[in-house]
């Protein structure tokens, strides 16, 4: 089986409080002449049938891209998991992928190499990683559980792990079937946590 771009649903997600950033909202954060959540949105629209963002601040302003806004299910600001558990729930395809809104450069072929090492491993989540140097220069392998195709029906699996209390974004990998797709491009995956990141990567694409 094929898994087709209209099996796929998107899910930016937003739902963070930007503490890094001094408590501003990541994804309305002006770069380059827009939000970035608006680079995120025209990177992912395309490779999927149906886009959402999972916000839980400032939900008239994320409305205002046009596509759904799901806040958490749970209350209180639960991290990245939490929206994914909401974004499978309400999803109407058999698939969801993830990107977070402080990731402007992610790559345009994600959903496509995801989909296909889902498909190829029968597997229940493909994520991506890159490998990267440490501080010591030495490489290592980083895995980005945030770029994720899930199944939709992994959603038992993830509620009952988040019904333990934990949040850690590959905790609950253990229940389910997991593919790892490498990609070359470490720079597609940086993520921009402070406000003064954003201003020097705004810089650099100068």
């Amino acid at each position: 089986m094929t898994i087709s771009q209209q099996q796929i649903s998107g899910l930016v997600l937003a739902g963070g409080r930007g503490s890094r950033m001094g408590h501003v909202d990541k994804g309305l954060q002006p770069f380059m002449g827009k939000t970035m959540a608006a680079h995120v949105i025209e990177r992912l629209g395309p490779q999927v049938g149906a886009l959402a963002i999972n916000a839980n601040q400032n939900l008239e302003q994320y409305a205002a891209f046009g596509v759904p806004v799901w806040p958490d299910d749970l209350q209180g600001f639960e991290g990245p998991l939490a929206g994914l558990e909401t974004g499978l729930r309400r999803c109407t395809t058999e698939f969801l992928v993830t990107a977070p809104c402080d990731s402007p450069f992610l790559p345009h072929d994600l959903v496509q190499r995801l989909s296909e090492a889902l498909d190829a491993n029968d597997a229940d989540l493909a994520l991506a990683e890159t490998e990267e140097p440490d501080e010591n220069g030495t490489m290592h392998i980083q895995p980005h559980p945030v770029f994720a195709l899930v199944r939709r029906s992994a959603l038992p699996h993830l509620t009952e792990f988040i019904a333990t209390g934990r949040r850690r974004m590959d905790g609950w990998y253990g229940a389910i079937k997991v593919v790892r797709v490498r990609f070359g491009d470490a720079a597609a995956f940086r993520n921009i946590n402070t406000l003064q990141e954003l201003q020097q990567f705004e810089k650099e694409q100068e």
